[in-house]
C-alpha cells in the first residue's frame, strides 16, 4: 500500500506495479516457462469529500493497492 501526493510520484508507483505485475519471459529462450506473476494490482483509492472538507492537504492523495501472489521458489 502506497499513499502518493502529487502526480509524477503516483506515476511513479503504478508503473512499478505494472512492471512487476506482468509474467517476465526470456526471448532467448522461447520455450521457458515464464515466471509467475508477482503483484496482483487492487486499485486506487481517493479521499472522499469529507475527507477532503476536514482536511484540504488530503485532496491530491492517491493510495494505491497491490497483492503480492505466491511465487515459486528455484531451486
Amino acid at each position: 500500500m502506497v499513499i502518493s501526493f502529487h502526480s509524477l510520484e503516483d506515476r511513479i508507483v503504478k508503473q512499478f506495479i505494472a512492471r512487476h505485475s506482468k509474467a517476465a519471459f526470456d526471448r532467448r529462450a522461447p520455450f521457458a516457462e515464464p515466471q509467475p506473476v508477482a503483484l496482483l494490482s487492487v486499485g486506487r483509492t481517493m479521499p472522499t469529500p469529507a475527507e477532503v472538507a476536514g482536511n484540504p492537504r488530503a485532496r491530491s492523495a492517491v493510495m494505491r493497492t497491490a497483492e503480492r501472489t505466491a511465487q515459486e521458489v528455484a531451486a
